[in-house]
């Protein structure tokens, strides 16, 4: 395995990772209102480009985190809709 092949699995791995702790946050407090559902919905448009782009050239670590990402951020979306709306004081 090349050094630029190595680099991109880290690159992936870490990319996957960035939003484990927000979805883990989210799910224990229940509580999404300061996620803006604006950037949800362009990580989740930018992450079906991603993918779009990577599938049919084969470039599997830019398929298997933006793959990972979608996942996420579809769940934070999911959150952001069902959970309930905090009241502002």
């Amino acid at each position: 395995m090349e050094w630029t092949e190595i680099m991109g699995h880290i690159g992936a791995a870490l990319s996957s990772i960035t939003f484990i702790p927000q979805v883990i946050q989210a799910w224990k407090t229940k509580s999404v209102g300061d996620l803006s559902m604006t950037m949800l919905l362009i990580v989740l448009t930018s992450t079906l480009v991603w993918l779009a782009y990577a599938i049919p050239l084969n470039l599997l670590p830019v398929i298997i985190a933006n793959s990972i990402i979608l996942i996420l951020s579809a769940l934070l979306i999911y959150f952001k809709l069902t959970f309930p709306k905090e009241v502002k004081k």
